[in-house]
This record gives C-alpha cells, structure tokens and sequence, in this order.
C-alpha cells in the first residue's frame, strides 16, 4: 500500500493485476485495498488487443505484471496514456525497459500507517467476456464483505462483525478451535471462484497455497494436497475434476495412491459439476463437495451440499435464503408448479458495471421495492425449495420454437465414458431455425461413436438430443474452465459446411 502511494495512487485510482496465481496477486490485492485503489483482475491469457481494452476501459494507473507477460505488457503500454506504472513480478523472465521491480519496489518501503476506509471503496472483478466485451463488476467494499464474510462466518458457528477490530479476534477463534483452513484455490485467482474463496480463508485466520504450474495440473494439485495436508480446494466443475479423477485413477493404478486425508471440503462453482464425478471423487475420501451456484454478479444464489455417504446430484441445488424465482414481472415463480423464471438474488450486491448504465440497469433491477441481480440464468423451483438449474438464456437454443439449454445437453452427453468434455451449440437448420449440436472432444485412447452418443442422450427429450456430433481435439475452455461457446459455434458450422450466422 505504501509503495502505490509512493507511486501517486490515490484514492479511488485502479490498480491491475495481470498475474498468474502467486503470493503477489494477494499482496497486491489486499495492499490495494487498503491504500482505498480499486483492484482490477486482468486475464493473464490476454494478449495485446484483449489486455488494451481491460486497461482502458478499467481507467487502469497501475498494472502489476509477471515477467513472462513483459511482451504483451510492452506492446500496449504506449496506447494507455493513464498508465502511470508497470509493476514487474520477477519469475526469471528478462526485465521490461521501464518497469519497477515488485520485490525492490516493497523493500524501499515500510509498512503504511492505518487510515480511515470506507465501505463505498471499489473493489473490481471484470466478466470473461465469451459473449461479449469484458464487463467490471463494481463491488463496495462493504457488500463484498458482507456477502463472502456472511457465507463463511455461520460456518463455524460466527456471524459477521460490525467493526473491523472484532475481525481478528474472530478468526483467532477459528483457529483456537484446530479447524484452521488451508485452502489451495486450482482455479486461477484472477478469477471469482479461485479469489473469493481465498478471501473468505483469510477472513477465517487461514492459509492459502497457490500451485506453482502456469497450467492446471491434477498431478501437481494432488501432491501439493498430500505435501500442504490441505483442508480444502477450490475448482471449476468438471472442467477441473474429470482431470483430477483421472489422475487419481493413474495414481492408484500404478500402485502410489495419493494420500488425500487431509481434505474435509471441495468447493466448485462456475459450471456443471457431474454426479459420476462427484461420487467417485467421496468414493476416495469423505469429504463435503460445496456446489456453489454463484457469479460475478452475485454470491450465494443457491448450492447443492453433498456430505459424506448421500448421493450426490447434478444441477440441483437449495436456493439461499436471498434467493428468489421471478417472472418477467417480477414476481416470485409458484413452488412445484413447473413454471420456468429467472434466479433472482437481493442483499448484499454489486453496485453495477463500470462505465455500463445500460447493462447495470438490465441485470440489477427492482421489483416491488426490492433490488436483485439477475444475470440470466433460468430455472424450476420444486415444493420443497430446491431448484433446478437449466442454462442462461444468453446461450439458449432454439429449435423449432423450443428453448434448449446447453447445460442439460452437455450433461446427458458427457455421461458416455468416450467423452472428455463437450459443449451444446445450436446451427444454422432450414427446418427447424436451429439445430442442436454436441462439439465434443474424446476421452485417451477411445474414440468417440456418434450413434452411441445418440443412444446416450436418450434420457432427455426427442427435441433436446443432438443432431449432429462434432468432434475435436479439445475443447476451448478459459482459465476459469467455462466454454467459449463462440468458438463452438463457429468450429460447429465450419465442420458441418454451414453458413455462420
């Protein structure tokens, strides 16, 4: 904090952070905060136009940057006349002509003394932008702290402190009682997941190791778990779990099993997170597997608890208690009655999106006197409070007039053991508008049979089950593990000899 102000940033100035996940990303974070400058997360797989726009858009002063990124930094700095420093983290790439050493810059400075901070200071956490511009998030200060510390605190039996002086005292508690959690967050920080959750470890008196691989590897995660005796991971559905089943199957099939009994909890959020998956994984320890049902523009919108011994299930979660199913109207969907509404979440929320009157007013809207965020997503609510989740309407498809959501496809495909992964895109059909199509990429060593795909997707109705299979070598995922559903359709259409849309 006191080498940003040395720096000239002030209150309210944006602070960037272009990082892989490290130490240095929460440094920086945390030093942001409490020099009142708003973090903002850059996407490390940006390159040059991607990283000058998040820049530029973000009002960005300063940029805090690995040194392997020094070449996309280079070509981009020029354009961005706020710019006022670039921050280098030394990890043995060459040093960027101009840029301040993040180590020298730290040891050239003591600690910064308390100030008075406010709850309206800004903290950012900008969209993926797979459909779309990159969007900042605003949180205040005091709704992110009130949303995250509100999850994690009535866990261990604490409810959120008033004052920042009691905060202390109740982690101390925490730690008191040996329930002291070491969280390693496999999801990149620069993202919701993989950085809230290490906010709320620290909230509880905690530690947070990062994996030192720039790329996810389930074999690295499983030895840092067994080395750290870690408590608990953050991941991003199956995206990251198919690859950590199957590296405990290659463990245990070489005779070297992974020692996994430190873990007592598994927290996923952002995408699907399959039954199969779910079982096999408490098969091979007993621990609790927190689906969390949540977004950038909102936390806490439902979660599907799995203890030890109970079935876990697949997109069905327990909506929260700020949690609602709207109509259009705004009006709560009737429990049990099979109507299809909107996840609607109130409390502590987001303020908006930065420099977005229109997005903010389309997503954060008052009904009956009462705000919500509402990103889209549809489901069902069931008698007894559950809901099921069915996509988000930005990637529905429509085929024959029918809505089809991709998650439901996806899922009923990836239950054929030939498939790694797979995502559901409509294309371009004369008959029907659209037709829907499973992009799919094959498990090792087995090939993928688009008749017994078919067969597979038999559970879901005639018009959901897909009409063409694509297959590829991968599928294009982010950091964060969601699909790019763009370059889907796009592969999609070019495979088929279709016209683009």
């Amino acid at each position: 904090a006191a080498a940003l102000g040395g720096l000239g940033v002030e209150p309210d100035a944006k602070v960037a952070l272009y990082l892989y996940n490290g130490n240095e990303f929460l440094e920086s974070m945390f030093g942001t905060l409490k020099a009142r400058a708003v973090h903002v997360n850059v996407n490390y797989r940006y390159l040059e136009e991607e990283l000058a726009y998040l820049l530029e858009n973000s009002d960005a002063e300063v940029l805090v940057f690995h040194g392997a990124l020094a070449e996309t930094v280079a070509a981009v700095r020029d354009r961005l006349p706020r710019l006022r420093a670039v921050i280098q983290v030394d990890d043995g790439s060459p040093t960027l002509d101009g840029a301040v050493a993040y180590e020298e810059l730290l040891a050239a400075h003591d600690p910064m003394s308390r100030i008075a901070r406010s709850g309206d200071d800004l903290w950012f956490l900008y969209t993926g932008g797979t459909t779309g511009s990159p969007k900042g998030v605003m949180w205040r200060n005091e709704d992110l702290y009130g949303t995250l510390g509100g999850n994690c605190y009535p866990l261990f039996g604490e409810h959120l402190p008033e004052w920042a002086g009691d905060a202390g005292a109740l982690a101390a508690r925490v730690v008191a009682t040996g329930d002291a959690l070491i969280l390693i967050p496999g999801s990149p920080l620069m993202h919701g997941t993989g950085v809230m959750t290490s906010i709320q470890t620290l909230f509880l008196g905690g530690s947070v190791v990062t994996l030192e691989g720039r790329h996810f590897d389930p074999d690295e995660l499983w030895q840092t778990v067994q080395r750290e005796r870690a408590t608990q991971l953050a991941i991003v559905g199956d995206a990251f779990a198919k690859p950590m089943l199957r590296a405990l199957e290659v463990a245990e099939a070489r005779g070297a099993p992974y020692d996994l009994s430190s873990l007592i909890l598994v927290v996923s959020s952002g995408v699907i997170w399959s039954a199969e998956v779910k079982a096999a994984l408490q098969a091979r320890q007993p621990m609790v597997l927190l689906d969390s049902l949540g977004s950038s523009e909102g936390v806490g919108f439902a979660a599907s608890i799995t203890n030890p011994g109970e079935e876990a299930p697949t997109a069905r979660f327990r909506a929260g208690s700020r949690t609602k199913v709207l109509n259009e109207h705004g009006d709560e969907v009737a429990p049990g009655s099979g109507e299809q509404g909107l996840l609607a979440l109130g409390g502590y929320l987001p303020s908006g999106y930065y420099k977005d009157p229109d997005k903010s007013a389309a997503t954060f809207k008052v009904f009956h006197g009462q705000r919500y965020s509402i990103p889209g997503d549809w489901a069902e609510i069931e008698l007894d409070g559950t809901i099921t989740l069915l996509g988000r309407g930005s990637g529905c498809i429509n085929s024959g007039g029918e809505k089809i959501y991709p998650e439901e496809v996806e899922e009923a495909v990836k239950r054929d053991p030939a498939v790694a992964d797979c995502v559901a895109v409509g294309v371009p059909d004369e008959r029907f508008g659209e037709a829907v199509t499973a992009v799919v990429a094959a498990a090792p060593g087995i090939r993928v049979d688009a008749d017994r795909l078919m067969e597979t997707s038999r559970g879901l109705a005639h018009y959901k089950r897909p009409r063409h299979v694509v297959v590829v070598d991968e599928i294009k995922r982010g950091p964060n593990g969601k699909a790019d559903y763009r370059w889907a359709r796009r592969t999609a259409t070019e495979q088929l000899g279709l016209p683009a849309r």
